[in-house]
C-alpha cells in the first residue's frame, strides 16, 4: 500500500513538476517573443525611414538632372532663335543687295541699248563712207578692189615663197651642220669600240694533198680533175655542202680508206658533227653577246652564218658587228641596247633560212622572227632594214645603219670590178638625165656623186631640190653599200678682158 502510495506520489509530483515546468516554459517564450517582435519593428521603422530618404535624395538628383537637361535643351533653342534671326537678317540684307543691283542692271541695260543704237548709226555712216572711199580709190587706181585683193595676195604669196625657201634652207643647213656632227661623233665611237677582222670568203675551197697516191685515188689516176699542184679545189655556192665535203675529204685522207661506202659513211659522220658544230657556234655567240631566250631554231641559223659571205665578207662575224655596233649606238641615243643588239644579230637571218627562196631575206627573215615570237620591234627592224617594209620602230634605223656601216667599212667587202663599174655609171646616169645638168662625177668609190648645173638653167634654189630629187631617185632604183653624198655645183664665171 506504502510502495502504491509512494509510485502514486512520485508520478503525481512528477507530473506536477512537469506542468510547472511547461507553464514556465510558455511564460519565458511568450516573453522573447515579445522582444523579438519589438526589435524586429524597430528594424522596419528603420529601415523604412532609410529607404524614404534615398528615395528623397534619389527624387532630389532626378529632378537636379531634369532642371540640367531642360535649361540645355532652353540654350539650344535660344542658339537656334538667334542663328534663324541672324541668317534671316542676313537673306534680309541679300535681298535689298539685289533689288539695289537689279535696279542698277536695269539701268545698264537702257544705257547699252542707247549705245548699240548710236553704234548701229555710226557704223551704218562708216559703211557709207567706206563704199565711198572705195569707189574713189578704185577710180584713182583704175582697177576694182577684188583686182586689187588677187594682185597683193600674189604679192603675197611670191613673198612667202621666197622667205619659206630661205628659212627651209636656213633650217636645213643648221639641221645638216647639227646632225652630221652629232651622227659622227655617234658613228665614229662606234666604230673606235668595235674592233673586227677582214673577212674573206668565197665560193671555192682550196685542199692541199701531199701524196700523189691518194690524189689519185680522189682524182683519178689519169689526172683529167688536176687543177691545180699538190691541191684540189671544192667549188660550191652552199658553204655548208662546201665544209661537209672538205671535212669528208680530211677524214678520208688521213684515214686512207677511200671507197664509196667508207665515202657515205664519212660523210653522213661528218654531217651530223657539222650539224652540232653549228648549234655550238650559236650558243657561243649568243653566250658572246649576252643574248639570251631565243628560239633554238634561231639558235641554228645563227650557227649557219658562219659558213655563208655576202660580197666576201663573213655574214657571222657582220652580224656580230652590226650587233655590237647597234648597241652602241642605241646607248649613246639612250634607247634599249639589248633590244638593238638583239635585231642586230638577227637581221640577216634570211640569208640562211632554206625556206621560200624567192622572197628577199630581210622579209624572209622578219617571217621567220615572227614564227618564233620575237618581239614585233625586233621583226619590225630585220624587215625594214633595206626600206622593204615601213619602219615602225625606232631601233630600225639603228640597225639600218649598223648594217650600213658594217658593209661600208674598209676591207669587209670584195665587189667584182665590172659590177662596180655598172653601179658608177648608173649612178651618174641617173643624175644626168636631170634638165639642166652638164657633167656627172661619181667619186670616192661610188660613196659621193658630184653634178655640175648650168648657172643659166638652174637657180640656186633648184640645185637644192635638184640634190634631194636625185638622192631621193638613186635610193629607189639602186642597191649600193652605205651611203651616197650628192652634191650640186652651180657656178656663174664672168670674164672680160683689159685691152
Amino acid at each position: 500500500m506504502s510502495i502504491l502510495l509512494y509510485i502514486l506520489t512520485a508520478f503525481l509530483g512528477a507530473a506536477i513538476a512537469l506542468g510547472t515546468y511547461i507553464t514556465v516554459r510558455k511564460m519565458m517564450l511568450n516573453g522573447r517573443k515579445e522582444e523579438i517582435i519589438q526589435k524586429a519593428e524597430l528594424e522596419a521603422e528603420n529601415l523604412k525611414k532609410e529607404k524614404i530618404l534615398q528615395a528623397k535624395e534619389k527624387f532630389i538628383q532626378l529632378k537636379s538632372e531634369h532642371e540640367q537637361y531642360i535649361n540645355e535643351k532652353n540654350n539650344q533653342i535660344r542658339e537656334t532663335e538667334s542663328r534663324l534671326k541672324q541668317k534671316e537678317n542676313s537673306l534680309n540684307q541679300q535681298n535689298s543687295e539685289l533689288n539695289r543691283k537689279n535696279k542698277e542692271n536695269d539701268a545698264i541695260r537702257e544705257n547699252l541699248k542707247n549705245q548699240m543704237e548710236l553704234v548701229s548709226k555710226k557704223s551704218e555712216e562708216y559703211d557709207r563712207l567706206h563704199a565711198k572711199a572705195i569707189q574713189q580709190i578704185e577710180e584713182i587706181a583704175g582697177m576694182t578692189t577684188q583686182e586689187a585683193k588677187n594682185q597683193l595676195m600674189e604679192n603675197m604669196k611670191a613673198e612667202a615663197r621666197t622667205q619659206a625657201l630661205s628659212y627651209i634652207n636656213d633650217a636645213m643647213d643648221e639641221a645638216r651642220l647639227t646632225a652630221n656632227k652629232e651622227a659622227k661623233r655617234i658613228i665614229i665611237n662606234t666604230i673606235q669600240r668595235t674592233a673586227t677582222e677582214t673577212a674573206i670568203e668565197n665560193a671555192v675551197t682550196v685542199f692541199n694533198i701531199e701524196s700523189d697516191e691518194i690524189k689519185g685515188r680522189i682524182i683519178g689516176r689519169e689526172g683529167r680533175n688536176i687543177r691545180a699542184p699538190e691541191a684540189i679545189l671544192l667549188s660550191a655556192f652552199d658553204p655548208v655542202r662546201r665544209e661537209v665535203a672538205r671535212l669528208a675529204l680530211h677524214q678520208l685522207v688521213v684515214d686512207g680508206r677511200i671507197h664509196p661506202a667508207r665515202i657515205e659513211e664519212v660523210v653522213a659522220k661528218v654531217q651530223k658533227q657539222l650539224e652540232d658544230e653549228i648549234m655550238e657556234t650559236g650558243k657561243r655567240t649568243c653566250i658572246d653577246l649576252g643574248i639570251h631566250g631565243l628560239h633554238i631554231e634561231l639558235v641554228k641559223l645563227i650557227g649557219r652564218m658562219k659558213y655563208r659571205s655576202s660580197y666576201g665578207q663573213n655574214l657571222l662575224q657582220h652580224s656580230r658587228e652590226v650587233a655590237n655596233i647597234c648597241a652602241t649606238m642605241a646607248s649613246e641615243l639612250g634607247l634599249n641596247p639589248k633590244l638593238a643588239k638583239r635585231a642586230g644579230l638577227l637581221h640577216d637571218i634570211g640569208k640562211v633560212s632554206d625556206e621560200d627562196p624567192e622572197l628577199p631575206h630581210a622579209i624572209l627573215g622578219m617571217k621567220l622572227a615572227e614564227k618564233y615570237k620575237e618581239k614585233p620591234e625586233v621583226c619590225n627592224a630585220i624587215g625594214a632594214h633595206h626600206e622593204e617594209i615601213e619602219m615602225t620602230s625606232i631601233i630600225s634605223p639603228i640597225v639600218m645603219v649598223g648594217d650600213a656601216i658594217s658593209g661600208a667599212r674598209p676591207g669587209a667587202r670584195r665587189e667584182v670590178i665590172e659590177s662596180y663599174i655598172k653601179r658608177l655609171k648608173d649612178m651618174e646616169n641617173i643624175a644626168q638625165s636631170y634638165p639642166g645638168v652638164t657633167k656627172t662625177y661619181a667619186i670616192q668609190a661610188g660613196r659621193e656623186l658630184r653634178v655640175i648645173v648650168g648657172a643659166d638653167q638652174v637657180s640656186d634654189s633648184d640645185a637644192a631640190a635638184l640634190s634631194s630629187d636625185i638622192a631621193k631617185k638613186i635610193q629607189e632604183e639602186m642597191v649600193y653599200p652605205g651611203q651616197v653624198k650628192i652634191t650640186v655645183i652651180r657656178e656663174t664665171r664672168s670674164v672680160a678682158f683689159a685691152k
